[in-house]
């Protein structure tokens, strides 16, 4: 029996605990709470952050192999636990090029995947110069540890801009306070993929979905998304090269935007299992969450295929500060038709914290009936 190490005790960890008892692993979580929800599911826990390198250490002495739950991680201090043959899946210098979201537009650049225009922000001075050939709307994020729209701004004009700057800095060097601006894309739709990829290099892809946001916080998720199939392959080939050019092993998720003008270019990158993927866990002949221990653990990967003709995910967002376990909607939601609905276990509610989804699933291609699901939930879930 092989033993998982899992750096990160959040939902994403939850969701591997039912994988892994079908595969036969144990997993051990390094997370900092005991109230965590990947602790309810895993046979050990180390108690530390997420970034200590010396708990990682003894995670390394309890496991066969460690993966990512989060890419919130120093890979500095990581890589030198690796020197010890710790098997860090995926590989830590796969990790390197993607964690500051500048490095990640650069080096899909030079892969020649479609990204937008984009450029560091380094000095305050002379902020019109520098954004003019871009114009505004732009946007603005920060270079690390940004996630759910956090760290993430649309700026519509040069003074919002200034106000945004002087209000998260306060010197004009920004060295410690390190910004991309890229152009605003005025897109169709929101896409995205999840690939994973083997140890013996086997890439293999899930469907194109679509995804919702809502104030930068994914709401819904369709699947498959109504695209043609030209741009499912481009977006396809666009997963094979960047898994390929890493030489990663496990599950990514791929964020994509599609034009009006039926132009693809990717959004964002995140090397683990992600949101956009949940779907899969009732929808799919393999889930994402079974998919990243087949791979880091160097088992064969599975079917990603749908065995229903459609499905909507739909986030259990937190919508005010509460204590609530929301019972009596969550066995509402369970009264749909062929709906699963899953808990995260969280104890504590917030405006925008993911506090669980809903997936139900379609005998069908029919966006009415995706869009009425969708707000049946959301009514429910609301109390609209």
């Amino acid at each position: 029996m092989k033993r998982v190490g899992i750096i990160g005790g959040g939902q994403l960890a939850w969701m591997m605990g039912g994988a892994s008892k079908k595969l036969g692993l144990e997993l051990v979580v390094q997370t900092p709470s005991l109230n965590d929800p990947a602790v309810s599911t895993a046979e050990d826990v180390v108690l530390a952050s997420v970034d200590d390198a010396i708990s990682t250490e003894l995670l390394a002495q309890k496991t066969d192999v460690i993966t990512f739950e989060n890419e919130f991680v120093d890979l500095d201090s990581l890589s030198l636990i690796q020197n010890q043959d710790v098997c860090f899946r995926p590989r830590l210098e796969a990790l390197r090029p993607l964690l500051d979201k500048y490095d990640q537009r650069c080096y899909l650049q030079d892969l020649g995947l479609p990204v937008p225009r984009f450029f560091a922000l380094e000095q305050l001075d002379n902020l019109s110069s520098q954004t003019a050939h871009l114009g505004f709307p732009l946007v603005l994020k920060s270079r690390r540890h940004g996630y759910d729209g956090q760290g993430t701004f649309i700026i519509n004009d040069l003074a919002s801009l200034e106000q945004k700057l002087n209000s998260h800095i306060t010197t004009k060097d920004l060295s410690q306070h390190l910004f991309l601006i890229e152009e605003f894309v005025p897109f169709e739709r929101e896409l995205a993929i999840i690939a994973a990829r083997s140890t013996e290099g086997e890439v293999v892809t899930y469907p194109v979905v679509e995804t919702q946001q809502e104030q930068q916080v994914c709401r819904r998720v369709i699947a498959p998304a109504d695209i043609t199939p030209n741009q499912a392959a481009e977006i396809e080939a666009i997963a094979h090269t960047l898994l390929n050019n890493l030489e990663v092993v496990g599950v990514f998720g791929i964020e994509l935007f599609l034009t009006p003008s039926g132009k693809v270019l990717v959004n964002e990158i995140a090397p683990r299992t992600h949101n956009s993927g949940h779907f899969s866990l009732d929808a799919c002949e393999t889930s994402q969450f079974e998919q990243h221990l087949r791979a880091v653990c160097g088992l064969p990967l599975g079917n990603p295929d749908l065995h229903c003709a459609s499905a909507v995910m739909v986030n259990l967002l937190g919508y005010e500060i509460s204590r609530s376990d929301y019972q009596t909607q969550r066995q509402k939601l369970a009264e749909i038709p062929q709906a699963f609905v899953h808990w995260y276990g969280k104890t504590e509610s917030r405006p925008g914290r993911k506090l669980g989804h809903v997936t139900v699933l379609l005998d069908e291609k029919n966006q009415d009936s995706i869009i009425n699901i969708a707000q049946t939930i959301e009514s429910i879930w609301y109390l609209v």
